[in-house]
């Protein structure tokens, strides 16, 4: 133990990078925690991935705001740890460093065609209409007929959601204005989401379901094939969760319904995955096998592809099958799993024993599961493995933990690092014009006009 306060790098900006740190400034003894992102914008998924017509979600950022508050707290935003700043140089520098980067990257669904344009990663996607930086020049075509998702968790349901919004649902939220011209000049007919399993294994969540039946201008089609479960879900149904079972009855509900008038649909197709995605220069059909559902070993349902095909015209397809977590160079990473090996939160090394100084939280730590709540027990649980390595003297040993040598180091190698004064700024400028048009924020969202202000 030292006289010092002692000093901790969190790396991510995010719901686990931020219940990890406000649970280690409460902490005894003192500790003072600096918090790194990529972005000079903090919140991670709350800014760019919780979609823009879910405001109650997004008001988990005032928990974070008094977290910032905290004595002991700075933030360096527009830092990318692993190009800007190597995790050796946070090592010589910090007590410890928690990972907290979440998974960046999408997953590939590795069929003919995935390139072309008009096939997209879901993540992109996302990441265009809730104003991104990296994002904000995507400009996808929805001057089309059909839009297909391929998934069947919450984001398949998100990103179809929003394209089936009429301006009046739209205009209350902070989706980008550029994203919102492009929304709002759509000739989209139909959205389908297609499942390579069951309405029983589906990953969506009630809430999410359920809100497809309530948008104003498109009618949710299920067909009564699709709703009718296989007999293995049949026979599963009765030991079944309630969630799943309640899942069950809304998509077969769904397919009683009788279409209306309105322009849209939202398509639910299941036991159906992808095999090629097909086009003249760019996207115009995509080929599908049919699923039957089996039985593993270890009594897990998984899908198993026939003989038999069908090919959906669209213009547009979005892949919603997974995120996956990227290394960072002296970081232990698992390259299968594509999180930070780790027990408790302690990274591991190769010899499977923990690596002194060195913790994970959120994503990178379990995988892109849970909910933005589920952070904060996670964050809570490594950096409760921190402390206790504190209070047994088991903490890495710094060459420099001073303030002057960490302001030296990001002044050295990357001079365009913003602190969180910065995005105090930024934040009360979007209220401001989002107040004049009643809307929560209207966001800054290219490079150049988020860093204009440092």
């Amino acid at each position: 133990m030292t006289n010092r306060a002692h000093r901790i790098a969190v790396v991510g900006a995010g719901p686990a990078g931020f219940y990890a740190t406000g649970h280690l400034l409460d902490a005894e003894p003192e500790i003072e925690v600096d918090l790194y992102d990529r972005l000079p914008t903090p919140w991670g998924l709350v800014r760019h991935g919780v979609a823009p017509d879910h405001p109650k979600i997004k008001a988990v950022s005032r928990v974070f705001e008094k977290i910032a508050d905290k004595p002991g707290f700075r933030m360096f935003g527009n830092v990318e740890i692993g190009r800007d700043v190597s995790h050796a140089q946070l090592m010589e520098h910090y007590d410890g460093v928690i990972y907290a980067y979440g998974a960046q990257a999408d997953r590939r669904m590795g069929i003919p065609g995935e390139d072309l344009p008009g096939s997209l990663p879901a993540t992109a996607f996302v990441a265009w209409y809730n104003g991104h930086p990296d994002f904000y020049n995507l400009d996808p075509n929805l001057q089309i007929e059909r839009a297909v998702v391929i998934g069947n968790g919450n984001v398949a349901v998100d990103v179809a959601r929003m394209m089936a919004l009429a301006p009046e649902e739209l205009a209350p939220t902070d989706t980008g204005d550029h994203a919102i011209e492009i929304f709002n000049a759509s000739t989209l007919q139909d959205i389908v989401i297609a499942g390579r399993r069951g309405p029983l294994q589906a990953a969506y969540t009630n809430p999410e379901l359920l809100e497809l039946g309530e948008l104003q201008i498109a009618d949710v089609i299920v067909r009564p094939e699709d709703a009718k479960l296989d007999p293995i879900s049949q026979a599963a149904l009765a030991d079944a969760s309630q969630p799943d079972q309640r899942n069950v009855e809304v998509v077969q509900e769904y397919a009683q319904r009788a279409r209306t008038d309105k322009p849209r649909t939202v398509t639910l197709r299941y036991l159906l995955s992808p095999l090629e995605i097909r086009g003249d220069g760019r996207v115009e059909e995509i080929v599908m096998v049919k699923n039957r559902l089996e039985l593993s070993d270890d009594g897990s349902v998984r899908a198993v592809a026939t003989d038999e095909t069908e090919t959906i015209p669209c213009g547009l397809v979005l892949r919603s099958v997974g995120y996956r977590g990227l290394p960072v160079e002296g970081v232990p990473f698992d390259e299968k799993r594509c999180v930070i090996p780790h027990a408790d939160g302690r990274a591991l090394g190769a010899d499977g024993k923990p690596v002194t100084g060195v913790y994970c939280t959120g994503w990178i730590k379990r995988g892109p599961s849970g909910v933005i709540g589920t952070n904060k027990k996670c964050g809570v649980e490594t950096a409760d493995a921190l402390l206790e390595d504190l209070h047994a003297g088991r903490l890495h040993t710094p060459t420099d933990a001073s303030l002057v040598a960490v302001e030296r180091l990001i002044a050295d190698h990357r001079p365009e690092a913003v602190e969180y004064a910065h995005w105090v700024d930024i934040d009360a400028h979007e209220r401001e014009r989002g107040d004049a048009t009643g809307r929560p924020r209207i966001k800054i969202c290219s490079w150049e006009d988020l860093l204009a202000k440092r």
